[in-house]
C-alpha cells in the first residue's frame, strides 16, 4: 500500500512540472504584435469642399411707381450705400402738374363743402316753425354731408399724388454693397420682375460650401475654416450655419461660411473651403488596421485574454495622418492590431505591444522652434 501511494505522488509531481514547463513554452510561441487603442479623435484636415460666393442677404430694389422716365442714376456697381440713400431719381414734371391740378380741385370742393354746411346750419329748426318743410331741411343737411365727403375724397387723391411724388426717389432699403445696376437715364419705369439694383446687405459675402451628408456631422457652427479664393489668396472664415436639409438628388448639404472683407471675395465667384480644426471628435482607427475582403471591412481585436477575434466595421471619413472614422464596430477602448496584414488569424493568442499613436487633436502642426546648440561643458 505504501509503495502505491508513493508512486501516485511521484506521478502528480511530474504532472505539475510538465504543466509549468508547458506554460512558458506557449508564451514563448505567441507572436508579438503592435496594437492601438481605439479612442475619439478629431480628423482635422479631412474635409474640403467647394461652392459659390453669395451674399448673406440680398435686397432687390425696383421702382414703386410706373409710367415715369428715369432722370438720374446716382450710384454705380460696387458702391457702398447707406439705408435710405437715393439710388435713382424719376422725372417729377408730369406728377407735379397733376399735383397742382388736384390741389386746386381739393380747395374748390372744400369751399363747396363749407358753403353747403353753412346753408344747412341756417335752416336748422325752421321745419318746426313752418317756414320750410322737413324734407327741405333734410335735403340741405344731406347736401352738406355729400359736399364734405367729396372734399375728403379730393384731399385723399391729393395725398396719393404726393405719396407718389415721394416715391419718385428710388432709395436703398438696407445699407450695403451694390452688386448690380440694371437701369439707365431715360428708361421708363414699368412693372416687371427685373430689379433695378441688387444690394448685398452690409456688404457681407459668404461661401456656400457643398458637403456630403457624412461630413456634415463633423462640422459645427463657429468652426474656423481656411478658404482658398480663385485668385490664389487665402482668408480665414467662420462657419455661420449648417443647413439641416439634404438635397434629395445630390445627397449634399450646404454650409454657410462667413468671410471677411477682401478684394477677391466677390459675389458670383467660386472658392474652396478647408476645415482645419474644431470638428467634433469621432472614433477612429489607423487605416493600416482596416482589413478588406469579400465580406467587407473589419479589424482584428485583441481581447483581454490576448486572443484575437475579427470584428466587422463600417468606415466613414478619412483624415490626415492615415486615420479612418469607424461609424460602427468595436467600442472605444478596444485594442486592435495596428497592421491588418499581420500573419494572425482569429483565435490566435498574441503578445500585444502598445504602439505609439499620433496625438488625438490632429491640428496642423506648428513650425518647430530652431534648436539651440548644446552648451559645451
Amino acid at each position: 500500500m505504501r509503495s502505491m501511494l508513493l508512486a501516485a505522488g511521484l506521478l502528480a509531481l511530474a504532472a505539475c512540472h510538465s504543466a509549468e514547463d508547458a506554460a512558458p513554452k506557449a508564451d514563448s510561441q505567441a507572436r508579438a504584435v503592435n496594437v492601438v487603442t481605439l479612442e475619439p479623435r478629431v480628423l482635422a484636415g479631412a474635409i474640403a469642399a467647394s461652392g459659390p460666393l453669395i451674399p448673406r442677404e440680398e435686397a432687390a430694389v425696383a421702382p414703386e411707381v410706373t409710367g415715369f422716365r428715369v432722370a438720374r442714376v446716382l450710384v454705380e456697381e460696387g458702391a457702398y450705400v447707406r439705408q435710405g440713400q437715393t439710388l435713382a431719381q424719376l422725372d417729377p414734371a408730369l406728377l407735379e402738374a397733376q399735383i397742382a391740378q388736384q390741389s386746386a380741385l381739393a380747395q374748390q370742393t372744400q369751399v363747396q363743402a363749407e358753403r353747403a354746411a353753412a346753408e344747412a346750419a341756417r335752416v336748422q329748426g325752421l321745419d318746426a316753425q313752418g317756414v320750410l318743410s322737413a324734407e327741405d331741411v333734410q335735403g340741405r343737411q344731406f347736401a352738406a354731408r355729400a359736399a364734405q365727403a367729396n372734399a375728403a375724397a379730393q384731399q385723399a387723391a391729393l395725398r396719393d399724388l404726393r405719396t407718389r411724388q415721394a416715391k419718385l426717389s428710388v432709395t436703398a432699403p438696407v445699407a450695403g454693397l451694390v452688386l448690380e445696376r440694371a437701369v439707365r437715364p431715360g428708361d421708363l419705369a414699368a412693372g416687371g420682375a427685373t430689379p433695378w439694383f441688387r444690394i448685398a446687405r452690409d456688404g457681407e459675402i459668404e461661401l456656400e460650401a457643398q458637403l456630403a451628408e457624412a461630413d456634415l456631422a463633423r462640422v459645427r457652427s463657429g468652426q474656423q475654416v481656411t478658404v482658398e479664393l480663385t485668385g490664389g489668396a487665402r482668408v480665414q472664415g467662420t462657419v455661420r450655419l449648417v443647413e439641416p436639409a439634404i438635397d434629395a438628388q445630390t445627397q449634399l448639404g450646404a454650409v454657410r461660411i462667413r468671410l471677411p472683407a477682401h478684394p477677391q471675395v466677390r459675389a458670383g465667384g467660386f472658392a474652396r473651403a478647408i476645415f482645419v480644426g474644431g470638428a467634433a471628435p469621432v472614433l477612429a482607427a489607423p487605416e493600416s488596421a482596416i482589413r478588406y475582403d469579400a465580406d467587407g471591412a473589419s479589424v482584428m481585436v485583441v481581447d483581454p485574454d490576448n486572443r484575437v477575434r475579427q470584428v466587422a466595421v463600417k468606415t466613414g471619413a478619412r483624415g490626415g495622418g492615415g486615420w479612418v472614422e469607424l461609424v460602427s464596430g468595436p467600442p472605444a477602448g478596444s485594442r486592435v492590431l495596428q497592421r491588418a496584414a499581420s500573419l494572425v488569424l482569429p483565435g490566435d493568442v498574441v503578445k500585444p505591444v502598445q504602439a505609439q499613436a499620433a496625438p488625438a487633436a490632429a491640428a496642423p502642426a506648428a513650425k518647430a522652434a530652431p534648436q539651440q546648440p548644446a552648451a559645451k561643458p
